[in-house]
């Protein structure tokens, strides 16, 4: 069984799924196009971790930033979103949604998602999703939800994503090395791996060469 090919499973683990309108440019399709095609390798990607036995997963849906592409490229990826959490509603996991819900961007048919842990079935794994996510947003929250006289703000348990846990391990599909702004509290300390390839090609042995990568680090946290 895979389980035992490592000896270390990041409790938590990113994904940064990127690359789906140069997948789509690459395969003949319209960039928007490209997002529709995410969806499916995001739930392989889901029973793969569930085999494993990884507790919690945060996925980057898309960013306020992502929202000033075209308006039909912006659509794409706003059903691409709602697709997935309709798909993931029929699976086991605990979802979260996290992002700007105070946007006419924001889909409302995850407004009952926002802001709190959300069960289905035997809740198997802990799922985040971001959302109209941005990390000045994020961290801008500790500020409006503290008293202008406390002395010290307790910047994470403040923050918009605060029941959002610290990332082991985050990988990127799609050949970028960037963070994008992906959870700047909670990545201080993650692993970061790079997959060359783009999302909508994500192949279970992609995973498995970060998992060995990871078997590889150094986890010091600064000590």
């Amino acid at each position: 069984m895979e389980k035992n090919l490592f000896t270390r499973i990041p409790n938590h683990i990113g994904i940064i799924p990127d690359g789906n309108r140069r997948w789509a440019e690459s395969n003949n399709y319209e960039k928007q196009q490209g997002y529709e095609h995410g969806i499916m390798p995001g739930f392989e990607l889901y029973e793969l971790m569930l085999q494993l036995g990884v507790k919690e997963a945060t996925f980057y849906g898309f960013t306020m930033d992502n929202t000033k592409r075209t308006s039909v490229q912006t659509k794409a990826f706003v059903k691409a979103c709602v697709d997935a959490v309709e798909i993931l509603a029929n699976r086991d996991a605990n979802l979260l949604v996290i992002g700007n819900e105070n946007s006419t961007v924001f889909p409302k048919q995850l407004i009952k998602y926002v802001n709190k842990r959300v069960h289905f079935g035997h809740g198997l794994i802990n799922i985040n999703f971001l959302v109209n996510y941005d990390w000045q947003w994020d961290l801008n929250h500790a500020y409006r939800s503290n008293n202008e006289e406390q002395k010290k703000i307790d910047l994470y348990a403040s923050i918009a994503s605060c029941d959002i846990s610290r990332v082991d391990l985050i990988i990127r599909w799609g050949g970028r090395r960037r963070l994008s702004g992906f959870l700047p509290i909670q990545s201080v300390y993650s692993d970061f791996y790079v997959v060359e390839d783009y999302w909508p090609d994500f192949n279970k042995d992609q995973f498995y060469e970060a998992l060995r990568w990871y078997q590889t680090s150094d986890v010091t946290l600064g000590g």
